[in-house]
């Protein structure tokens, strides 16, 4: 009797709950109630609550919550964002991020408070004030009161449902610039040019995955490039990529899984995909908090759920792909599709590919495999690579009378490297941001930490 009435106003901080917490009879009702929020069956109480709310609520009366940012960008909540970008109108949102309230640390955490109306009016701009940056809830706070008093604050946005719906998924991407957006609309999807797919799940880590130092060498079946020609009874383990620190272009190849059974020991060994088994391929980190990590992995390689990959269709095309993927275009993109710390198969394969000029793609192309080089050559200078064969200090082309001038002359073949390195990506960045033309929102600079050379202290040690 008390909640059902119709109210003006509706003013909630609804409890947090995934699907897995809850128990068989919540799920069931949640199911047959709530429908656009099980659309994908994945489900949050909060996201109940938000199309509970609506119900409660006059037509055109208000509903202000605050919740979890979850339901602004991942596919678990694409239904619920249509609903709220075509039925109703979201008119204002702060959107806080992580570290909104001292009391609960970390990324995990993040939550945005916004006010919608139950009806439509798709061409009318929002007002979104983003506080993620802030890093308590005092900056927040105070960054909040400035925005309400200065309209034109740097951290104020406006944004049409309209614009909002150009980003496949629909993600609450309010501050993307109109140009980004075009660009999903102009350029083709990713995954019209690479076939992606999520690695192989073994289900227990510590059984079937080693470091390459932990196995007898002679049993690690390297180079091969079709797995029916391995002979798995003398060498059952095989190279994996399995995502790793952030390092782009080549790089975190270093453990091995045990393939003695052709994987069927394992809970999802991704079967439907063993044509590709060993191929050539690009892959990225699932898990990451700072940028895309997209690296150049070469033949012989199965792949971990966390390091998921992607075939080219025309492998000629391997190394101006990755150049997009490491780019800040790809970085941007990714951002207005998923800006948390995961980067799921979907988000990568919604990245527009717009079609280079033969020069510029010849640009690239040469440009990455400069940089893949060098990345490569500094990888297996060190121990941690199965490819390492003497240590650089011995090297006879830096050998010097003393130690500490033989070291200063390998420091600087070093930083000439990182130097190197840094001008091949900013050119790379360069030509990217003129194709999808961002001039005026993305810089090509790249800073020196961001030069993943293990030889590169900035990157190693920050």
């Amino acid at each position: 009797d008390y909640l059902s009435p119709k109210y003006h106003v509706v003013i909630a901080n609804p409890p947090y709950m995934g699907n897995k917490g809850m128990n068989a009879r919540i799920t069931k009702w949640g199911k047959e109630n709530f429908p656009i929020s099980w659309s994908t069956g994945d489900s949050d109480l909060f996201s109940m609550f938000i199309e509970r709310n609506s119900e409660l609520t006059v037509h055109a009366g208000y509903v202000s919550m605050i919740t979890m940012q979850s339901w602004m960008f991942l596919s678990s909540f694409e239904a619920l964002r249509n609903k709220l970008l075509t039925s109703y109108s979201i008119l204002s949102m702060a959107h806080l991020g992580p570290r909104a309230f001292d009391t609960i640390g970390g990324e995990v955490v993040s939550t945005a408070s916004f006010v919608f109306r139950t009806t439509s009016n798709a061409d009318s701009n929002a007002i979104y004030i983003r506080l993620v940056d802030g890093q308590s809830e005092t900056e927040k706070q105070e960054m909040l009161r400035n925005a309400i008093r200065k309209t034109d604050y740097p951290i104020v946005y406006q944004a049409a449902a309209l614009q909002l719906r150009l980003v496949p998924g629909q993600p609450i991407a309010y501050w993307a610039s109109q140009n980004l957006r075009n660009s999903f609309q102009n350029g083709a999807p990713f995954v019209k040019k690479v076939h992606c797919i999520q690695g192989i799940i073994t289900g227990n880590t510590t059984k079937y995955l080693r470091m390459w130092q932990e196995v007898d060498f002679k049993r690690l079946a390297k180079l091969y490039t079709r797995i029916d020609d391995v002979n798995l009874s003398e060498s059952p383990w095989i190279p994996y990529t399995k995502g790793g620190e952030a390092r782009k272009w080549y790089g975190n190849l270093d453990v091995a899984i045990n393939w003695s059974n052709n994987g069927s020991d394992l809970v999802r060994p991704r079967t439907k995909n063993s044509d590709r088994y060993l191929n050539e391929c690009l892959t990225w980190n699932l898990i990451g908090t700072s940028t895309l990590s997209v690296r150049y992995c070469p033949s012989g390689f199965l792949w971990d759920v966390a390091g998921s990959i992607g075939f080219p269709e025309n492998n000629q095309d391997i190394n101006s792909l990755l150049g997009l993927l490491c780019s800040k275009v790809a970085k941007a993109a990714i951002n207005a599709l998923n800006p948390t710390i995961n980067t799921n198969i979907e988000n990568v394969e919604n990245i527009p590919v717009i079609q280079l000029d033969l020069k510029e793609k010849r640009f690239v192309t040469d440009g990455v495999e400069k940089i893949v080089r060098i990345a490569k050559g500094d990888w297996d200078s060190y121990e941690s690579s199965w490819d390492f064969s003497s240590q650089p200090l011995l090297n006879p082309d830096y050998r010097q009378p003393t130690l500490k001038a033989t070291y200063q002359k390998l420091r600087a073949h070093w930083r000439e490297m990182t130097l190197e390195m840094q001008r091949l990506e900013q050119e790379n960045n360069r030509i990217f941001i003129g194709a999808y033309g961002l001039q005026d929102e993305l810089t090509p600079e790249v800073p020196l930490n961001e030069i993943t050379l293990t030889c590169n202290p900035h990157y190693r040690y920050g």
